[in-house]
């Protein structure tokens, strides 16, 4: 048998009978017992999203500088490209 950690905290969410139904059913689909368990494992998958986007955030720092330094060295291609364009033209 598993041991389950034991719960302390409660959250108290209010629904309309519809939404109640809708997580019933939600529930059977997934295979959890309860609205409770599968509000919980949706609260923990939220919650490592969060988690990911924190961690990933300073590597987003580090491609948005490159792609800035990559944009402006296009548009200084563009320009001398340009140029060159414009001198054999003569």
């Amino acid at each position: 048998m598993a041991f389950k950690k034991q719960r302390s905290r409660t959250i108290s969410v209010r629904l309309s009978e519809e939404e109640y139904v809708a997580f019933r059913v939600l529930c059977a689909t997934k295979g959890a017992r309860s609205v409770s368990d599968l509000t919980r494992d949706a609260m923990r998958a939220l919650s490592l999203e969060t988690q990911d986007d924190v961690a990933h955030r300073p590597y987003m720092r580090e491609v948005q500088t490159e792609m800035k330094r990559l944009s402006r060295k296009i548009e200084l291609l563009t320009a001398e490209i340009s140029t060159l364009r414009n001198g054999s033209d003569q």
